[in-house]
């Protein structure tokens, strides 16, 4: 796939603001601090259509981009750690929920989760919770230039087999990537496209 537009359309809190469209739409979220602008940055080369920030929990809103005039990346706040207060965090984890449980044009939610970690209890209990909600996800591990290659396959098989000794019978699809070195770009969008065609064929 080849961006040829992503343009910003709306930041809010309340999902029955979202775009009315019926066009398929990619949330991405993951802890506070595990790339996630940096990777919407990399996957649309607009180096600042999401905003990057060294303070964990910047991204506070839903924010909706049209790419391509025909799909909508959605970025939402990170769960768990974040330096905001606690009434502010609660009311941003409300709306998260609400956005899946009620979001029909979402398709597919991106979990993001830094590869250079041990599997982590939040990611897991996040992960199940959209399975048991029927809510379609993949995982995309970030910061893979952090780690020798042969690291990389040692975490991605420890996230995996955790997955598998849980609720789990196969594993999710998955990515590694890379913001810095462009890695993973081309597998993720080849993969937008193909959920994308299936999406727009089957709603003729």
């Amino acid at each position: 796939m080849i961006i040829k537009t992503a343009n910003f359309v709306i930041s809010n809190t309340d999902v029955d603001k979202c775009p009315k469209e019926p066009l398929p739409e990619y949330a991405f979220i993951g802890r506070s601090n595990v790339g996630k602008s940096s990777l919407i940055n990399m996957l649309t080369e607009r180096n600042k259509l999401a905003k990057t920030s060294g303070r964990p929990g910047k991204t506070q809103l839903i924010n909706h981009f049209k790419i391509n005039d025909n799909w909508f990346l959605v970025d939402l706040p990170g769960y768990g750690y974040a330096k905001v207060s606690k009434k502010s965090k609660k009311t941003f984890q409300k709306y998260i929920t609400e956005y899946f449980e009620k979001r029909k044009q979402l398709v597919c939610a991106f979990v993001l989760v830094d590869i250079r970690h041990e599997p982590q209890k939040i990611d897991m209990e996040f992960m199940e919770w959209l399975g048991e909600n029927a809510i379609p996800f993949c995982i995309i591990f970030t910061k893979a230039d952090k780690l020798r290659p042969k690291a990389v396959e040692r975490q991605v098989e420890a996230y995996i087999s955790q997955l598998l000794a849980g609720v789990w019978e196969e594993a999710p699809q998955y990515f590694i990537t890379s913001s810095a070195k462009n890695l993973g770009r081309e597998e993720i969008l080849d993969y937008i496209e193909g959920v994308n065609e299936a999406f727009f064929a089957y709603n003729k």
